[in-house]
């Protein structure tokens, strides 16, 4: 997306009222915005067209949203995604994020909060430009323009999320950062006091950085926080 151009939204949604509401009120902050009443609506456009962000409701008369997420990543179409749901337990948060969203709002809910949640994930999921554009630290390399991220000669495959926290770990390769920094950081607000959100991202990150036969390179710092560390060559 060019800095100069409207950010494009998908609004996900199968109540008439809160589909025209959140369009209406999206386009009237600044969006472009399209729409979609279920899930096989919402994989054509997402397929055939470019979004930003889009805004899914998990409820869907044909498959839930967390269906949707999966189909979208196995398209590997890895545009940030808002959920949007009745459901208030953290058990659907985590499957949200786990699937691979990158918010969870829940009903009934505020436009500003919608508004507000949807400008957060823009700003920590675009890319940064910059005169030097790659971080590396040991085998791992980041590149901002492509929005890559390489552990040795192997591609690692992030979502939009993972590679701002992989970003802000490299950025502060050695020193230990914790979980208040990693929400101020990454997600830029507190996730309503959820640490237990940057446990999980810990987690898969590793899954997806970490391999056998080299060096493990993402720490926990019991009662501390996370660091960035070589530690094949500490004595």
């Amino acid at each position: 997306m060019r800095a100069d151009s409207k950010p494009r939204l998908l609004v996900v949604d199968d109540e008439p009222n809160i589909l025209d509401l959140l369009a209406a009120s999206l386009k009237f902050a600044g969006f472009d915005v399209s729409s979609a009443a279920d899930g096989n609506s919402a994989l054509h456009a997402a397929k055939t067209q470019t979004f930003d962000l889009i805004v899914l409701d998990v409820m869907l008369p044909d498959m839930d949203g967390f269906t949707v997420m999966r189909r979208l990543r196995s398209a590997r179409i890895d545009v940030p995604v808002v959920f949007l749901t009745a459901r208030d337990d953290v058990a659907d948060k985590l499957t949200g994020l786990t699937e691979g969203g990158d918010d969870y709002v829940t009903k009934p809910f505020s436009l500003e909060e919608v508004v507000a949640r949807i400008n957060a994930v823009l700003r920590r999921t675009r890319p940064v430009l910059d005169d030097d554009a790659r971080l590396t630290y040991a085998d791992l390399v980041l590149n901002d323009d492509t929005h890559e991220v390489h552990r040795g000669e192997r591609l690692v495959d992030l979502s939009p999320t993972e590679f701002k926290l992989l970003r802000y770990l490299m950025v502060n390769a050695e020193r230990v950062v914790s979980k208040a920094q990693i929400l101020d950081h990454v997600w830029e607000y507190d996730f309503m006091g959820d640490a237990n959100i940057v446990e999980s991202y810990i987690s898969y990150l590793r899954r997806k950085v970490e391999e056998e036969g080299r060096p493990t390179l993402i720490h926990t710092r019991r009662g501390v926080g996370y660091m960035l560390r070589d530690e094949s060559d500490q004595a």
